[in-house]
């Protein structure tokens, strides 16, 4: 990604519950937070209490139960962000050089109790009164860099991510492994968070590729000016060039000559979205491709190949993620950003 920014304020939050996909997921979201400036909220779905009341600890026996595992959990999530953010920032969460060897991750610092809101903190209170725990902040305030601090409660995995994020900029998740009871159905956590977030979806399933392309979809809806320009702004934290496709579904099916005049029609449309994107960003590399097919999602998988994220819009967030969207994620081998 680009050079760390100075801390602006604003968070991306991201969801760990110990797979290797959800370390991905944090590796990702700490390298944004050291190019934006945002902080970083590590959320952990703890999803005992729903099957169970029996969360422990053993009698007799120290450091047992299902919550203690909970919360060692989300302290490996918060000590692995604060890793990547050592290793792309050079300084750590803290803004404090590191004292281990180059090389070495930091010491954990194990989760203290949960914290009151302060008075009139009103993003403290509404966590709170969603039933979410928040443990102590691991930067201090008059640190310029960014701040990682974690959330756990107790629900499912999307329901919990969503309300966790909701004052967030962006939420980060594993394209599977959200949790080890919940695994088998990671996938449609993904899809209800793709269309119910308050804010945009990145899914991540590999690391990022340096140089890999940035590949929007755009269309003539109304929200492909806000994909567009979602894409455009990521592009440019990631230093990545940026490649628009449009599928032009008509033309795919329609008689020969309603294609012919539905290209003209597609071509101006890409056109039109290349001159915006190059005025939203002038020093952006971009370019853009026009298919005919009826097959959108697979055109979309094709042109996205060699890509490092996939970037779609919602065409009405309140019906869920649309057809296209489920279908790319399903299939998807690049990361893949949902837009709002």
């Amino acid at each position: 990604m680009s050079a760390p920014a100075e801390h602006q304020g604003g968070v991306v939050a991201v969801g760990y519950g110990g797979s290797e996909a959800a370390r991905l997921a944090v590796r990702w979201a700490a390298g944004y937070a050291a190019a934006t400036g945002l902080d970083v909220r590590v959320v952990h779905a703890w999803v005992w209490p729903v099957f169970t009341k029996n969360l422990g600890p053993v009698k007799g026996v120290a450091g047992s139960g299902l919550r203690h595992s909970a919360e060692a959990i989300l302290a490996e999530g918060v000590e692995l962000a604060r890793s990547a953010l050592l290793e792309a920032t050079g300084v750590g969460a803290a803004g404090v050089e590191p004292a281990t060897e180059p090389g070495t991750r930091p010491g954990v610092e194990p989760p203290t109790e949960p914290r009151e809101a302060a008075p009139g903190d009103a993003a403290e209170a509404g966590l709170e009164a969603a039933g979410i725990e928040r443990f102590t902040s691991l930067t201090e305030p008059e640190h310029p860099g960014p701040a990682v601090d974690g959330v756990i409660e107790a629900g499912l995995a999307a329901p919990v991510l969503r309300d966790a994020a909701r004052d967030a900029r962006l939420l980060v998740v594993g394209s599977r492994g959200l949790g080890a009871v919940l695994g088998p159905v990671a996938g449609s956590v993904c899809l209800d968070l793709a269309g119910s977030a308050h804010c945009p979806v990145m899914v991540i399933r590999r690391p990022s590729i340096p140089g890999g392309p940035v590949v929007v979809g755009v269309d003539a809806s109304p929200r492909s000016h806000a994909t567009l320009a979602e894409a455009v702004r990521l592009a440019g934290i990631l230093g990545a060039p940026l490649h628009l496709v449009h599928v032009d579904t008509l033309r795919g099916g329609a008689r020969e000559e309603h294609g012919r005049h539905a290209r003209l029609l597609g071509e101006e449309l890409l056109d039109h979205a290349i001159d915006e994107a190059r005025g939203l960003a002038p020093g952006l590399e971009v370019s853009g491709v026009l298919f005919g097919s009826h097959a959108a999602a697979r055109e979309l998988l094709a042109a996205a190949a060699d890509a490092d994220v996939l970037v779609l819009g919602t065409h009405n967030p309140s019906t869920g993620p649309g057809n296209t969207v489920s279908a790319v994620l399903h299939k998807a081998r690049c990361n893949v950003l949902v837009s709002r």
